[in-house]
C-alpha cells in the first residue's frame, strides 16, 4: 500500500515535468499510447461498476489524467513547432487515417469530431453532474430520516444505521467531487480547441519563416496533417473520458453491469420487438429506400421477439397460501383449528402482501419480525409473544391486519408493487401517484411507481417499500400494547432469569411481600405510559422497600418511577431541559380533596363540570405547547399524576404527565404554561 502511494506521487510528478521537459518522438509516441490505453480502460470500468461508489476515485483520477493529456499536448506542440511538423508516428498516422488524401474534407471531419465532443459530450456531462450533485446533497435528511425510521423499527441495528450513513455521506462527497472534476473536462476540450489553432497558424507561420524551404501547400499540408493528427490523438482519449464520466453520473444503483442491465430491459418486452419490426417491414414499401437492410433488421427484430415470447418466464405463484409463521420457524401443517386459536399477536394479510412474507419468493417480513420483537426486548424489557402471519381471504388484496388476542388494534393498506412517498415538510408533493395516508402516523403520503423511487428520494421525500411500511405499523402498535403482553406466566419467566443474578431480591419481593399479580400490575402501569422495564433490579428494589407499607399498585408505581427517575428522564428530556405545563396550585388541591380509597386502591371522584373544564384547559395548553414545537409535557406533583394521567388518557392517551420527583436534578425544568380548573 505505501508503495502504491509512492508510485501514484511519482506519477503526477512525472506529469508535472512533461510540461517543461522536452521529448523526443519516440516517448511521445509511448506516452499516447498509454493515454488511449487509460482512456479505454477507464471507460470499461464505468461500464462494469454497479453503483458509482464503486468508482468512487474517478474524481481524483479524471483530474489526473486530464493533466496527464494536456501535458501532452504541450510536449506534442513543442515537437510539431521545432520539427517542422514531425511529431512522431502515432499523430502522423491518426492523421492520414483522418485527411486520407483530400485536406478539406478530413479537417472538416475532425472540426466535426471536436465539436462533438465539447458541445454534447462535455456540455452534457457537466450538466448532469452539476445537477446529481445539487439533488444528492438535497435528498440527504430524507434518507437520513429514512434509516432512522428503519433503526427505530427495529429493522437495522446500529452498525448497520452507521453504515448507511457513512455510504449517504460518501454519496454526497462522490457527486460534490464530480461537480467540480466535470469542470476539468470542459476545460480540457475548451484548450484543446485553442491548441490546435496554436499548431495550425503558428506552424504556418513557422513553416514559410524558417528555413525548411518548404512551399506553401507543402507547408498547409504538413502542418494541418500534424495538427489534426495531434488534436485527434488528445480528442479521442478525452471523448472516451467524457463518455466514462457521463456513465458514471446517470448510472443508478444496480445489481449488475451496464451491459447486462442493457441487454436485460431492452428485451423484456417481446411485444416491442414484434412491432418494431413490423413498423420497418411496413417502412420498407417506401419508394427509393434500400429494401435488403430494412429486411434483413425487421426480420431479426420479428424472430427476437418471437424467440423471447416462447421462452418461459417466471411466474409468481399467486395461489393462496395458509401458513401459520413464527416468528423462528414455520408450521406447513395448519388445519382449520388453528383458527379456533386466540393468538397472542395476529398479522392477518390479503394475497397481495403474500409476496412480501414467503420467503421462496423473495420476501423479508419474516425477518422484519424477528428483528421488531428482538428491538422492542431491548427497548421496552417486553418478551413480545410468537407472531403468527397467516393469509385471510376475507381482507382486500393489499390490506393487512393487526390483531391483539384475537381483536383487531390496526389495519391498513399497501400497493405491493409502488412505493409510499411522504414529504418530511408537510408540502404538497410534485409526483404523480396515488394519494394516501401513512397508516403508523397519519401522515398524508402518496403510492409512486418504482421508476420513480430515485426521483423521489433526490427531492428529498422520505421513500419506504411496503413492507417497511407494514413492520413499522406493527412496530408501534407492539409498543402501544407491550403492556398486554405481561402475563402471570411470562412475569414468573422474567423472575426467574433475575433470580440467577439476584435471588436475595427475588426470594424478598415475591411472595413474602407481594403477589405475582401485584407485581404484574405495577409493570402494567410502567408499560402504559412508555416507562421501559429491563431494570427489573431495580423495580424489585423499590418494591421491596415500599411494599411493606402499602399494597396499592398504584402508589407503588409512582414509587418505582421515582427509582427510575434517570430512565424516565433520558426518555422524556433533551439536552437537560425540560418544557413543562404545570398544574395550578389551587387545582392540586381540589384534585388531593376528590381522590378517594376504596379496596381496590384509590380513584378521582371530582364533579363532571370541573373535570369537564380542566380536560378543556389541558387539551388547549397542550395544543398551543405542540405549536411552539415543543413536545407537551404536564409536570405535578407525585399523587397527583397518576390521576391527572388517568384523567386525561381517554382524550389525551399520548400526553406525558411526569412528577417532579421522577425528573433528575440537574433537569432545568422551564414553564411554559399552567393548567387550572
Amino acid at each position: 500500500m505505501r508503495l502504491g502511494g509512492v508510485v501514484i506521487t511519482g506519477v503526477i510528478i512525472g506529469i508535472v515535468l512533461l510540461i517543461i521537459m522536452p521529448l523526443n518522438s519516440f516517448f511521445l509516441d509511448l506516452f499516447l499510447v498509454i493515454n488511449i490505453s487509460l482512456s479505454i480502460v477507464i471507460l470499461l470500468t464505468s461500464m462494469y461498476t454497479k453503483e458509482p461508489l464503486d468508482f468512487s476515485i474517478f474524481p481524483s483520477l479524471l483530474l489526473i489524467i486530464t493533466l496527464f493529456r494536456l501535458s501532452l499536448n504541450i510536449a506534442s506542440t513543442r515537437l510539431i513547432l521545432s520539427n517542422n511538423g514531425e511529431a512522431g508516428q502515432v499523430i502522423k498516422t491518426f492523421g492520414n487515417f483522418v485527411i486520407q488524401g483530400n485536406l478539406v474534407v478530413g479537417f472538416i471531419i475532425f472540426l466535426i469530431i471536436v465539436i462533438i465532443q465539447f458541445i454534447v459530450i462535455t456540455k452534457g456531462a457537466e450538466r448532469v453532474a452539476e445537477v446529481a450533485a445539487r439533488f444528492t446533497l438535497d435528498a440527504m435528511p430524507g434518507k437520513q430520516m429514512a434509516i432512522d425510521a428503519d433503526l427505530n423499527s427495529g429493522l437495522i441495528d446500529e452498525n448497520e444505521a452507521r453504515e448507511h450513513r457513512l455510504k449517504i455521506q460518501r454519496s454526497a462527497d462522490f457527486y460534490g467531487a464530480m461537480d467540480g472534476a466535470s469542470k476539468f473536462v470542459k476545460g480540457d476540450a475548451i484548450v484543446g480547441i485553442i491548441i490546435i489553432i496554436i499548431n495550425c497558424i503558428g506552424g504556418i507561420i513557422i513553416g514559410m519563416t524558417g528555413s525548411s524551404g518548404m512551399a506553401f501547400e507543402e507547408v498547409i499540408q504538413v502542418y494541418t496533417l500534424a495538427t489534426v493528427g495531434d488534436g485527434l490523438v488528445s480528442q479521442i482519449p478525452a471523448l472516451l473520458v467524457s463518455t466514462a464520466t457521463g456513465i458514471i453520473v446517470t448510472r443508478n444503483s444496480s445489481e449488475a453491469n451496464m451491459g447486462y442491465d442493457l441487454s436485460k430491459q431492452l428485451t423484456s418486452q417481446p411485444l416491442v420487438m414484434l412491432l418494431a419490426g413490423f413498423a420497418l417491414f411496413i417502412i420498407n414499401f417506401i419508394p427509393g429506400l434500400p429494401h435488403i437492410p430494412i429486411l434483413i433488421i425487421s426480420a431479426a427484430l420479428i424472430y427476437f421477439g418471437f424467440i423471447m415470447l416462447k421462452t418461459p418466464k417466471k411466474q409468481a405463484d399467486e395461489t393462496s397460501i395458509s401458513k401459520t409463521a413464527a416468528t423462528e420457524a414455520s408450521d406447513k401443517t395448519q388445519t382449520v383449528y388453528s383458527y379456533l386459536q386466540v393468538d397472542p399477536i395476529e398479522l392477518e394479510f390479503g394475497y397481495s402482501v403474500i409476496p412480501l412474507a414467503d420467503v421462496n419468493q423473495g420476501g423479508d417480513l419474516l425477518e422484519r419480525v424477528v428483528a421488531i420483537r428482538k428491538q422492542c426486548a431491548m427497548d421496552l424489557g417486553v418478551v413480545i409473544p410468537v407472531i403468527r402471519l397467516r393469509d385471510d381471504l376475507q381482507l382486500n388484496p393489499g390490506e393487512y391486519s393487526i390483531k391483539i388476542k384475537g381483536i383487531e388494534a390496526a389495519r391498513g393498506e399497501i400497493i405491493a408493487d409502488h412505493y409510499l412517498a411522504m414529504n418530511p415538510s408537510g408540502e404538497t408533493m410534485d409526483m404523480p401517484g396515488i394519494d394516501t395516508t401513512e397508516p403508523t402516523f397519519g401522515l398524508p403520503a402518496r403510492w409512486i411507481t418504482p421508476d420513480n423511487r430515485d426521483r423521489a428520494e433526490i427531492m428529498g421525500y422520505t421513500v419506504v417499500d411496503p413492507a417497511t411500511v407494514i413492520a413499522t405499523h406493527l412496530a408501534e402498535v407492539l409498543k402501544k400494547h407491550s403492556y398486554e403482553f405481561i402475563g402471570r406466566q411470562d412475569l414468573h419467566t422474567m423472575l426467574e432469569h433475575v433470580r440467577q443474578s439476584a435471588p436475595a431480591l427475588v426470594d424478598e419481593v415475591t411472595p413474602k411481600l407481594l403477589t405475582l399479580g401485584e407485581i404484574q400490575k405495577v409493570l402494567m402501569n410502567l408499560l402504559k405510559e412508555g416507562i421501559p422495564i429491563r431494570d427489573m433490579a431495580t423495580i424489585l428494589e423499590v418494591l421491596g422497600d415500599y411494599g411493606a407499607l402499602t399494597r396499592d399498585t398504584d402508589l407503588l408505581t409512582e414509587y418505582v418511577r421515582q427509582g427510575l427517575k434517570r430512565t424516565i428522564s433520558k426518555k422524556f428530556v433533551s439536552s437537560g431541559r425540560i418544557h413543562a405545563i404545570t398544574v395550578d396550585p389551587n387545582t392540586e388541591d381540589i384534585i388531593l380533596k376528590g381522590i378517594q380509597q376504596s379496596q381496590q386502591g384509590s380513584y378521582l371522584a371530582i364533579p363532571p363540570e370541573q373535570a369537564q373544564t380542566l380536560l378543556g384547559n389541558l387539551s388547549r395548553e397542550a395544543m398551543r405547547v405542540s405549536a411552539m414545537g415543543y413536545e407537551p409535557v404536564v409536570v405535578t406533583s407525585p399523587v397527583v399524576r397518576i390521576h391527572l394521567k388517568k384523567l386525561s388518557e381517554h382524550i389525551l392517551p399520548d400526553l406525558v404527565v411526569l412528577s417532579f420527583q421522577e425528573i433528575e436534578q440537574n433537569v432545568e425544568i422551564h414553564g411554559v404554561g399552567t393548567v387550572s380548573i
